[in-house]
């Protein structure tokens, strides 16, 4: 399992862009997470789910309420991984309203959460192999802080304590 002082693993993650940009076309686009980190300080959080109860009634909106927060905080950009496609996490985004606040990245076939060790097996429940949910403070490529949940539980990866740990 992937520790504080660990680099991030290498990954491709995909993000879902309804507008076109810099380099971003409409429609999903690949993010390189070592290339989307370095230099940066980034608020990463993971969970089982998008529109699952626990995430879009707590987790999501703990981080969109505090972006600003964030920013005052030093942190360049939040990201919020799931083991769902980008069509599904570009949806939820729309849900959730993030807007520019929160990057709603898709790790369709659970590779990063596989490379971190932080997987949640959900076959007993028809959702397959997911994301532990999670959260992590990432300076540079490299793991700052970690906060891990035990299975259904949400009492250490919300927003107030990674902003906490990012004020600290």
């Amino acid at each position: 399992m992937i520790k504080v002082g660990d680099t991030i693993p290498s990954a491709t993650l995909q993000e879902y862009s309804e507008v076109e940009g810099e380099g971003c076309s409409i429609g999903p686009n690949p993010v390189d997470v070592t290339k989307a980190t370095a230099g940066k300080t980034i608020a990463l959080f993971a969970l089982p789910g998008a529109f699952t109860p626990t995430c879009s009634a707590k987790h999501v909106p703990g981080y969109v309420q505090h972006f600003d927060d964030f920013k005052a905080a030093g942190v360049d950009e939040i990201w919020c991984v799931s083991v769902n496609d980008a069509f599904v996490m570009g949806a939820w985004a729309r849900d959730q309203k993030t807007g520019a606040k929160v990057r709603m990245l898709a790790d369709g076939s659970a590779d990063f959460a596989k490379a971190t060790g932080l997987t949640l097996d959900l076959t007993g429940r028809g959702m397959g192999l997911r994301s532990n949910r999670y959260s992590m403070l990432v300076k540079d490529g490299k793991v700052a802080t970690l906060n891990v949940e035990a299975p259904g539980k949400f009492e250490v990866s919300d927003a107030g304590t990674l902003l906490a740990q990012a004020r600290g």
